[in-house]
């Protein structure tokens, strides 16, 4: 067996749900699904609000035994328990090298993640400040996209598995295309990425396993074939006539 990606696939253990009426396995997407592979070092989930993206990364993250607000593995907190019962039926297919890092970022919870993290800090310990390995400011005291980099940066260490849920959502352009370069020398590094987003210029990495997830399924699709592409390339080619569309009567 090749010795990266770390996870190879998830497989939904179909016989173990006991019915397909309840959330979350009511989503569309999980009713026809049996398994997701990942044969590239960057795989990436799209698909519209409610279409079980976030649902299914979440699921993926805490079955691989991450806190479901976010973090590493060894954050161990909670402020409001809303993951699904999904981790419970996934089978994961690893490689037999495991990696040395590894993260999970939810962007609505980060702020939870920054506050544990000063939390910890604020315990008598001998051992250095949790905060030093994330750049040593607090995470509170940067914008939410400052705080991202300075994680990326300082926390990511390389040869990972980092899982991101929407990371794009405080980043403007310039930060989304620092984002990229980060992930190519973490990617360099043997590291691996899982990443559920809206943002067009980060499904834009370089031979990238991208899968639609929608009422048909979950499908991998070409970049120039994704709706965020589609619509992105449209609407900048003529937005005039993109508004005047939208604005008729």
């Amino acid at each position: 067996m090749e010795t990266f990606p770390y996870l190879r696939k998830v497989i939904l253990k179909r016989d173990t749900i006991e019915k397909f009426d309840n959330y979350p396995f009511s989503i569309p997407a999980l009713k026809t699904l049996d398994s997701l592979a990942f044969p590239s070092a960057v795989t990436f989930l799209v698909g519209e609000n409610g279409s079980g993206k976030s649902t299914l990364i979440e699921s993926i993250a805490v079955a691989l035994g991450f806190n479901p607000e976010g973090g590493t593995k060894n954050f161990n907190f909670g402020t409001h328990d809303s993951h699904s019962e999904l981790y419970k039926h996934l089978g994961l297919v690893k490689s037999f090298s495991k990696p040395r890092d590894g993260f999970f970022l939810r962007a609505e919870s980060y702020f939870n993640v920054a506050t544990h993290i000063e939390a910890l800090d604020s315990e008598f310990s001998p051992s250095p400040l949790v905060i030093d390995s994330y750049g040593g400011k607090s995470l509170h005291e940067q914008s939410h996209g400052e705080s991202f980099l300075s994680l990326m940066i300082n926390r990511f260490g390389g040869k990972g598995l980092y899982i991101l849920d929407e990371p794009e959502a405080a980043l403007s352009p310039s930060r989304q295309l620092s984002v990229l370069t980060r992930m190519k020398q973490l990617v360099d590094d043997s590291s691996q990425f899982i990443i559920a987003t809206h943002s067009p210029i980060l499904l834009a990495y370089p031979e990238a396993t991208i899968y639609q997830i929608d009422a048909s399924g979950v499908n991998a699709v070409r970049y120039e074939d994704t709706e965020h592409y589609e619509i992105t390339r449209n609407f900048l080619a003529n937005p005039q006539r993109m508004l005047n569309e939208l604005f008729a009567d």
